[in-house]
Parts: C-alpha cells; sequence; structure tokens
C-alpha cells in the first residue's frame, strides 16, 4: 500500500508521538533513589534511621551532623517524628527529620577565604569569602572523613572520622532503644586527635511532629525553669505565652508564622529536662540528658514543635568528652 504525504506525515507525527509516550512513561518507571536506612526495634518502640551517605543520603547538608537522623519512629500507634517541610533538597540546610544535632564550626574566625574550617559529623569545608559564619548557607565539603556504621536489631552505632592538622577527631555515636522500655538513648563519645583544643557546642534541634498535628493548643511544652524568659522572642502574645515553666500557643500557627526564643534560660544553666505532650491525642516525650543545657532556644513552625537545648562542649588534644539524651515516650 502506497501512502499519500498527508497519510506519511500523520504516521510519522503519530509514531513520534507514541515514543515520546514511551520514553515519558519508562522514565516515571525508574526506582526512585535508594537512600540508606537502617529499622530498629526493642519490641516496644520502632525506627528508621537514615544513613550517612555522601552520594545518597537522605541529608547531604553542610548544618547538621549527618548521623542518627530519626526519620520515623512509632511507639502504641503514635508518631513522634516525621516530615515537616513542603520541598526537599538533599543539601538544604533543615530538609532533615529530628532529632538531629548540630555542631558550632571550629576553625572558622581563623581561616581565610580559599581555606578550610570544621563542623564535626560533616567535616572539613570549605570557607568561600570573607563573609561571617552562616549555618544555613551550604559550603563546599573539602575533606568528608570517614564513617562506619554498625546495626543491631535495637540499635546503630555511627563512627565519623576526621584526620586534621588542628581539629582532627574520632566521633561516635549510638542510638539504642532501651530494653523492656519505650525509650531512646542516644549516646556520644568525641576524642580530640588534633593539635588544638575542641571548644564548641552541640544541640539537638528536635522536630518534633507528633501523630501529624498541626502546631497549636493541643501542644504543650515544659521546661526545667520556674519562670521562662521572653527576652528577643517573637510570637508572645499572638501566638505563644509563657505560662510559669510551660510554653502554651493560643492558636494554631498559620502557613508561615513562627515562634521563636533565643534563650528561655536567660544565660543560667539548666538541668535537661523538657516535656513536649499533645494532649489530643494523648502522646508525649520527655527529653533528658547528662549535661546541664546552657543555652535554651525555642522555635516552631506550623507543622513541627522544636525545643533546642544546648551544651557546651571543651575536649583537649589527645582527651575525649561523653555525653546522653534520653526520650521517654508515653501516652496518657
Amino acid at each position: 500500500m502506497i501512502l499519500t504525504s498527508k497519510e506519511r506525515l500523520f504516521t510519522h507525527s503519530l509514531l513520534g508521538s507514541l515514543f515520546i509516550l514511551l520514553a515519558s512513561l519508562t522514565i516515571s518507571m525508574k526506582p526512585a533513589l535508594e537512600v540508606p536506612e537502617a529499622d530498629i526495634t526493642n519490641g516496644l518502640v520502632r525506627a528508621k534511621l537514615y544513613l550517612p551517605d555522601a552520594e545518597n543520603g537522605y541529608y547531604r547538608g553542610t548544618r547538621f551532623d549527618w548521623s542518627g537522623v530519626v526519620a520515623t519512629l512509632d511507639y502504641k500507634g503514635h508518631t513522634y517524628h516525621g516530615k515537616w517541610f513542603d520541598n526537599y533538597n538533599p543539601t538544604t540546610h533543615d530538609a532533615i527529620i529530628g532529632p538531629v544535632e548540630e555542631f558550632g564550626p571550629l576553625g572558622y574566625t581563623d581561616a581565610k577565604a580559599g581555606e578550610t574550617f570544621v563542623k564535626i559529623g560533616i567535616g572539613g569545608l570549605t570557607r568561600p569569602d570573607e563573609k561571617p559564619y552562616n549555618s544555613f548557607k551550604t559550603y563546599a565539603i573539602a575533606n568528608p572523613g570517614s564513617w562506619s556504621v554498625k546495626k543491631k536489631e535495637d540499635q546503630v552505632q555511627f563512627t565519623h572520622t576526621l584526620t586534621d592538622s588542628n581539629y582532627g577527631y574520632t566521633y561516635q555515636k549510638t542510638l539504642k532503644l532501651t530494653k523492656g522500655k519505650p525509650e531512646l538513648v542516644i549516646t556520644h563519645t568525641l576524642k580530640n586527635t588534633g593539635t588544638r583544643a575542641i571548644e564548641t557546642t552541640a544541640y539537638d534541634h528536635n522536630f518534633f511532629v507528633i501523630d501529624q498535628q498541626p502546631t497549636g493548643p493541643t501542644y504543650s511544652v515544659t521546661f526545667p525553669i520556674a519562670s521562662l524568659s521572653a527576652e528577643g522572642g517573637k510570637g508572645v502574645g499572638e501566638v505563644v505565652n509563657l505560662q510559669g515553666n510551660q510554653l502554651v500557643y493560643l492558636r494554631d500557627l498559620g502557613k508561615r508564622e513562627q515562634a521563636y526564643f533565643p534563650d528561655l534560660a536567660a544565660g543560667k544553666p539548666v538541668r535537661y529536662a523538657i516535656n513536649v505532650d499533645n494532649t489530643k491525642t494523648g502522646a508525649g516525650v520527655k527529653v533528658t540528658g547528662d549535661r546541664d543545657i546552657t543555652r535554651l532556644v525555642f522555635w516552631s513552625s506550623s507543622t513541627t514543635v522544636c525545643p533546642e537545648p544546648y551544651i557546651d562542649i571543651k575536649v583537649e588534644p589527645g582527651k575525649s568528652f561523653s555525653w546522653q539524651i534520653a526520650y521517654q515516650y508515653y501516652t496518657k
């Protein structure tokens, strides 16, 4: 059969459309990027952890420690952590799920543009210019160090080793579910293998998302302080009130609203004990640590509630520093 020119043109057009459709279907059917992860359980609590990986890791930013990212945690049908942001990019500074920790930079003020400084749990980063350090900025990783991960049924141990003449270290962090208890314990040991003393801070951002409830009056947060400081805070009287040792929400936060306090403890060391409850679902968590809180930041958006307790760290060359944080989950 001989086709006319119009029929040949139509056939070519149809075949081209079919090719494009098949190509798009093939692309859409490709498996999503496999993020390295590990599931742990003690029979009471189940948790999924994202593992550090420079190529495929869920988080590859330069703000937070790459180890111990708790993607999900379930107890008695309740969830305590989860995705709280809309847009995801692995290198965005806060595209991460809690509890997660950040260390202050080491050697940034001494480094010139083009030289390196250190963030524990990430590695050696390049200072690009003379501007002050900005934790929201993504810095080029010059020396990623090396990671090792050991998994067991109820725990994962992470070790990050960085060889650096000034701020070398071996950092070990273990997330373990306590036998017979609805509890997650995070233990840390930082050994200074460099030539300079490590003086920094570490805080846990937490990122609580209890039962996917929006931030509002169903949440209450209790701190180990008789009277909380509102100095420098945002949202007081509008979205939150400070009542004795509690932070109380007046209404649900809007999409772009935040509540923020730079230091509820007003510069005074306090014991490490914080409770976050959701009165609607009856789920709550008590967070305790074996080091005093030296600064107590609080931040929340419409989707997450984030107490941020800081501790001070000082480790001389050749010495080690250890600390522990425990999460006790409960229902009412």
